[in-house]
């Protein structure tokens, strides 16, 4: 079992919940580990939500580094992959965030375009130089409980923005934070570092 979260992947038109999306930290929302964080959200539910920052690296763990530990070996068509920072719930627990064309009976097939896995063979396989196309390897996960991160939304600590393979999947993680916002048309400049009510 990846989370108590994952359990209503199914999304439609009147859907409520965000399953599938990102969120976008406004300025100031008061929580350091979230500032300028972009999360894709892989579950939102009545019962809660969970999801994976996509735009800050561990910059203390490398690939090879998490494999040594793992005792997986690499072969030379492995590609590395950047180790990030998925969120400040079980922080030593690895999460893949990937393309659907690697599944197994354990990945949760969160939309058409983005799948989850949280076994070891993932990596085995990403080790062998397979596994999915499209990959994002994270330690922890961000967790909200019941209605939680609905109040953090309507508080204004965070923006929701429609995911998209560049925005999810770039390697280029230092621009993600501005590209989200300037999606849904927010130049970053001229928000407040104060979150407020309209």
């Amino acid at each position: 079992m990846v989370s108590p979260y994952l359990n209503a992947s199914d999304n439609n038109e009147d859907d409520p919940y965000l399953t599938g999306q990102l969120i976008v930290a406004m300025p100031g929302m008061g929580d350091p580990r979230f500032d300028k964080t972009v999360i894709y959200l892989c579950a939102h539910s009545e019962e809660g939500a969970m999801g994976l920052v996509i735009n800050r690296e561990m910059e203390e763990l490398t690939f090879p580094d998490l494999l040594a530990q793992l005792d997986i070996e690499p072969t030379p068509s492995a590609t590395p992959i950047r180790v990030q920072f998925g969120g400040p719930v079980e922080s030593s627990r690895g999460f893949v965030l990937h393309s659907p064309d690697y599944l197994q009976d354990s990945t949760l097939v969160v939309d058409n375009d983005v799948a989850l896995t949280a076994t070891v063979d993932i990596l085995r396989a990403i080790a062998d130089g397979a596994g999915p196309s499209c990959r994002l390897l994270a330690l922890g996960y961000a967790g909200w409980g019941p209605g939680q991160l609905d109040s953090e939304i309507k508080d204004n600590g965070w923006l929701h923005v429609e995911a998209d393979d560049d925005l999810v999947f770039d390697t280029d993680l230092g621009s993600k934070w501005e590209r989200a916002m300037s999606k849904i048309g927010i130049d970053p400049l001229m928000l407040s570092d104060v979150a407020g009510h309209a």
